[in-house]
């Protein structure tokens, strides 16, 4: 028929061959010579089909030679030679060329179909994993996690149902917002910085963190912050993952609560105590502050115990417990150690040991007026003293136990001498602690029954000339005689009794100027006194003075007060107010023992001295000591 290619089959057996061929050639070929994806439609041509075809040619050639055609192991085609090729050559030209042409056509059609098919195959597959990884990820999304996403300026781009939930603020709040309305006042300025700057260094951060939620709630919970990057390396954006874990907390303060802290009282227990008193001891070591351990035993807790059953005494106990706390400073320790045994750390007491001791015993006698106390139990007032035993401690002390039981020996011996009292270990420590009790309540009767007096010692110039007098304080003990100021005055700064003494020496010196202006031989001396610095510090102590000078109506241009280095060290710029305010009055000043102390001399210039002293310490040895008279020299120089 004109117009069409007619096949007889020994036509078409050959032309499969060629197909089966071409096909096998475009197996092996394709794969190198186009890039990305090609060798997969290379893999669909392969042993099945090409097998087929064999077997269809074999059912028209009994000869034939097959050769399996391999790429590594696995079977990429067939090469089929059949024996009998007279049926190719006997074929006219032109119906080669057109079977030829119908075999290219036919060719190409199987090829774009195949390829088609692939195409198609791989679309499916890619759209089929972008759809997987986007439902992955809306799950992920949407996890009991609380989450947000920002941008690469930290703007909140996107949040999930439970980060609502955890914080109580909604997507449409917190979009366009800043993380940093979730910030607590829990972390310092340099947790942040931190977390930042691991988290430009390896892209992420992950550790515990502290919220606050839109009701002003904080929250703990594990933060994990990951960097997203684009294509060209930059970061478009972070992910925040947050994880409350505020049950997991409480369970953990539970289970330290038991571990550590007594169940009835609440106090810290054995365990505790011993781990901060190891700590007190390095400080104190580092420090050179002083601590002391206090044994406390509640005197006829057994016998309320036993009378009024054990709920009483958990009521007396707790109640115990509470009026410890309200007698201790902030940072010390009240421990219970079992029945009615407290203990009773102190920490950053002074670092002089008699200091230490008169401090620890201030606190040890408002714990024995407040345990002294009655409890009501039951309707009933209960009385149950304490007895206090004290081990002071500094860090030369590294035996902890050996501390606990130099306390509880005390104990005992308050017990024995009658309960209801404080007794430190060390006997001579003890004896230092009556004596300055009893120089005390002596100092106190001496400011009522006027003790002190005023011994005046006189200056002179080089010439010998009289320019003035210095008022001295005595104390004429009824028992030991004549006392100096060195024996009483430190025990008056630390009790506080110093303010009353100072106010005694400026009303007696203030009369006795009053009387020595009524002399002409004694009218123009000038009579210098010493000021403590607490006294100084007063508020209205411009006031006093001024209010005695006007009381003995005196010439203010003969008062001199005395200073020490010591009142420069804090708060200056209210000293040279009080000064210059009493300056203005009349009113002179001396610096005194200048040298020992470290005074700024951009302040010294600013205060308005009439005198400086020198120290004796360098005026003692300045005829033989070079030093000491350079010393001297520049200081008057300076002066």
């Amino acid at each position: 028929m004109r117009g069409k290619c007619r096949l007889s089959p020994a036509r078409f057996a050959a032309g499969m061959t060629a197909l089966t061929l071409g096909l096998m050639l475009l197996s092996l070929a394709l794969p190198h010579v186009v890039e990305g994806g090609l060798p997969a439609v290379a893999r669909v041509v392969q042993a099945p089909l090409l097998l087929l075809w064999a077997g269809v040619i074999a059912v028209y050639w009994r000869k034939r030679h097959q050769h399996p055609i391999f790429e590594g192991v696995a079977l990429m085609g067939v090469l089929l030679l059949v024996s009998d090729l007279s049926l190719l050559y006997s074929i006219a030209p032109d119906d080669k060329f057109a079977m030829m042409a119908h075999f290219g056509k036919f060719f190409g059609y199987a090829m774009l179909h195949l390829i088609q098919m692939r195409i198609a195959e791989e679309d499916s597959e890619a759209r089929s994993e972008a759809e997987a990884e986007l439902r992955i990820a809306a799950v992920a999304f949407n996890l009991q996690v609380s989450m947000l996403i920002t941008d690469a300026q930290g703007v909140i781009l996107r949040v999930n149902q439970m980060f609502t939930q955890t914080t109580g603020y909604t997507a449409d709040e917190v979009v366009g917002q800043l993380p940093h309305l979730l910030k607590s006042a829990r972390h310092p300025a340099g947790f942040y910085r931190t977390m930042w700057a691991a988290i430009r260094r390896t892209g992420t951060w992950q550790g515990e963190n502290w919220c606050r939620r839109k009701n002003g709630e904080m929250f703990p919970n594990l933060l994990n912050i990951s960097a997203v990057r684009g294509d060209d390396g930059q970061v478009s954006h972070y992910i925040g993952a947050y994880l409350d874990i505020t049950e997991r907390k409480a369970a953990e303060e539970e289970i330290k609560q038991l571990a550590f802290y007594d169940t009835l009282t609440g106090l810290p227990n054995r365990r505790l105590l011993l781990d901060r008193l190891q700590k007190a001891l390095i400080s104190s070591a580092r420090s050179g502050r002083r601590g002391a351990l206090m044994f406390i035993d509640l005197d006829n807790f057994k016998t309320i115990n036993d009378t009024l059953g054990h709920d009483a005494g958990d009521s007396l106990l707790k109640q115990a417990a509470s009026r410890l706390l309200a007698c201790v400073r902030e940072d010390d320790t009240v421990a219970r150690l079992g029945g009615d045994e407290f203990v009773v750390m102190l920490v950053e007491l002074s670092k002089l040991e008699l200091e230490a001791a008169a401090q620890t015993e201030v606190i040890g006698e408002k714990i024995l007026g407040s345990l002294g106390q009655p409890y009501p139990l039951h309707n009933k007032e209960c009385i149950s003293t304490p007895s206090i035993g004290v081990a002071m401690c500094s860090g030369r002390h590294r035996e902890m136990e050996e501390l606990m039981k130099r306390a509880d020996i005390a104990m005992y011996q308050a017990k024995e001498s009658g309960r209801n009292a404080l007794r430190f270990f060390e006997p001579e420590m003890q004896d230092a602690i009556d004596e300055r009790a009893t120089l005390e309540a002596e100092l106190r009767r001496a400011l009522d029954k006027r003790h002190f007096q005023l011994f005046y010692q006189i200056q002179v110039d080089s010439a010998h000339r009289l320019l003035g007098v210095e008022g001295l304080i005595r104390w004429m003990h009824p028992e030991r005689g004549l006392m100096l100021p060195d024996q009483f005055i430190p025990l008056a700064e630390e009790t506080g009794l110093i303010l009353p003494i100072g106010q005694w020496i400026l009303e007696t010196a203030s009369a006795q100027l009053r009387a020595w202006q009524d002399n002409v031989l004694t009218k123009d001396l000038v009579l210098a006194v010493n000021v403590s610095a607490k006294q100084f510090r007063q508020v209205d102590f411009a006031a006093q003075v001024l209010a005695c000078v006007a009381q003995y109506d005196i010439n203010p241009a003969r008062l001199k007060l005395e200073l020490t280095e010591s009142l420069l060290f804090e708060n200056t710029e209210a000293l040279i107010a009080t000064m210059n305010t009493l300056h203005a009055s009349g009113v002179q000043f001396s610096l005194d023992d200048f040298g020992t102390g470290y005074s700024s001399l951009q302040y010294l210039k600013s205060l308005p001295l009439n005198q400086i002293k020198i120290d004796h310490s360098f005026v003692r040895d300045i005829a033989v000591n070079l030093s000491d008279r350079a010393i001297v020299r520049t200081i008057i120089a300076m002066a």
